[in-house]
């Protein structure tokens, strides 16, 4: 027998109805509304079936233990660490295991920011975590917001922990799996770390351990841009800081994110700014001048 709730030590919120109906006509709530939202630890027996699916989109924050979810009919494995995202309407089930039943944070969401965070996948509905303690904290929040009372400020505050959740939880799905991510990330963080050298895709791809084509197209799929590109812009980031913050010449700082030719940094600078870098301090040196800084 499946037990929905009444677990030792859990955290269970849930709005009324009529709260809820006003709370999706409102402005900001309309957009995104946490209905229901807690914890069960330890939920041995825990469970639901839900034919038609339920009416909002359901996610579950897995930290320790294990379960499955059944989404139109195909079992998908849960464990520490995972995040399952299943979309409102969903014909579903899912379950704790009988020998090592999991410990959940989960919350129902409504609005019409759901559906653009988390659009329907087609795919598995359980995605790994790239950081479970950031969005354990987010939905922790959410709940504790809700613990608070149902008024509109406390609302408001659910909801935003919910959209920064969800943002979170579409930025891990956009990096793909914790492997494929984590290369990913580790040539970025190679990248930033090495603005002033030259790099080349196939040395990023034998520190990945992958073949160049490979690791090219898993570079864009996460990131959205090519290689080069994702470079240029760490070095139109990094060059805009020290127009900012340096006196440094334009050709120091053309070399020092990696240019030898500071015609061709200019080049590069202006297509991404939309003005060169002599124009870009001089324009925000003008406001300078123009909105002082307060004196102490």
């Amino acid at each position: 027998m499946l037990v929905r709730d009444g677990f030792p030590g859990q955290r269970l919120r849930v709005l009324p109805q009529p709260i809820v109906a006003a709370a999706l006509a409102a402005p900001i709530t309309q957009r995104l509304l946490v209905t229901d939202a807690g914890y069960f630890p330890h939920a041995a027996a825990h469970g639901r079936v839900r034919p038609k699916g339920a009416l909002e989109t359901i996610v579950i924050i897995c930290t320790a233990g294990s379960g499955r979810v059944i989404v139109e009919g195909r079992p998908h494995p849960v464990g520490a660490g995972d995040a399952v995202l299943i979309a409102a309407g969903r014909p579903h089930v899912y379950l704790a295991d009988q020998d090592d039943p999991w410990s959940i944070w989960w919350m129902h969401v409504s609005g019409s920011d759901v559906a653009e965070l988390l659009p329907p996948d087609s795919g598995t509905p359980v995605l790994p975590l790239h950081d479970v303690y950031a969005a354990t904290g987010l939905i922790t929040q959410v709940v504790e917001k809700l613990d608070v009372d149902d008024t509109t400020a406390s609302l408001y505050e659910a909801s935003g922990a919910a959209w920064q959740l969800l943002a979170h939880l579409a930025a891990d799905r956009l990096r793909g799996g914790s492997v494929s991510g984590d290369r990913v990330r580790a040539a970025t963080a190679f990248l930033r770390e090495n603005l002033a050298r030259p790099v080349t895709v196939p040395e990023l791809a034998a520190m990945a351990n992958l073949s160049p084509s490979h690791f090219a197209s898993l570079f864009a799929q996460t990131t959205g841009l090519g290689v080069i590109e994702y470079l240029t812009r760490l070095r139109s980031a990094k060059a805009r800081e020290l127009l900012l913050t340096t006196r440094m010449s334009i050709q120091d700082i053309a070399r020092a994110v990696g240019y030898t030719d500071p015609y061709y940094f200019s080049r590069q600078f202006r297509r991404i700014n939309g003005v060169s870098p002599r124009a870009f301090r001089a324009e925000h040196r003008e406001q300078e001048i123009r909105h002082p800084a307060p004196s102490a």
